[in-house]
């Protein structure tokens, strides 16, 4: 196998939560040191990067954006920039940002990671296609939409938590434990510590095999 592959990034599928679509650029190309994916706004006027601050202590993530093609207008903590094709804008942890096309086609490339730790791969890319059904409360929907997918990439710990949550609360208390079992492999402390307090797994929290999942 190569130790390099090259592309175009209309190469890379396109997938979307409901919002802007993306095009999971990591995954794509396997990539394990940094998170890079590239969106796109259709119209003008489209948002293409939804507002967030990173300030969450799980997140604190720096970002660099690259308008690769198109002009977009980002706002800043409130201040307005307007931003070509080839401008950079880069955001510290904390900043409110988010960006809108004012061309369509606008794309915009993203790269990011929390400062002195070494960049830990998720998976979220996998996951975020279905997370609107989640949000919608379609249990079912999600789990049934969601597993070939998932468990063709049993590499990722959060979308083998994600899954398991919807199976929770789709009332597939196997299906739930055996995924988030999975997933607990992969990064055990964080899975058994994150569902020990998540309310989706209520549903079977009371199962033996989920207590002695969690170490409760």
């Amino acid at each position: 196998m190569s130790d390099y592959k090259v592309t175009k990034l209309e190469g890379i599928d396109e997938v979307s939560d409901g919002r802007e679509p993306w095009r999971p650029v990591r995954h794509h190309f396997g990539i394990e040191s940094f998170g890079v994916n590239a969106w796109t706004g259709r119209e003008a006027g489209d948002r293409i990067i939804n507002e967030h601050d990173e300030a969450a202590d799980n997140d604190r993530q720096e970002e660099l954006y690259l308008v690769h093609s198109g002009r977009a207008r980002f706002e800043l903590d409130g201040e307005q920039v307007d931003a070509p094709a080839g401008t950079l804008v880069y955001a510290k942890p904390g900043v409110k940002r988010t960006a809108f096309a004012e061309e369509p086609g606008t794309t915009l490339l993203a790269l990011g990671g929390v400062p002195g730790q070494a960049y830990e791969v998720s998976g979220w890319e996998i996951w975020m296609p279905f997370h609107r059904l989640y949000t919608e409360g379609k249990y079912e929907e999600a789990a049934d939409s969601a597993r070939d997918v998932i468990e063709a990439n049993p590499q990722y710990p959060m979308p083998l938590y994600n899954l398991a949550c919807v199976e929770s609360l789709a009332g597939r208390k196997e299906d739930a434990i055996a995924h988030l079992r999975m997933a607990s492999e992969q990064a055990p402390d964080r899975m058994r510590s994150m569902a020990a307090q998540d309310s989706d797994f209520d549903p079977i929290r009371e199962e033996p095999a989920f207590k002695e999942l969690v170490g409760s």
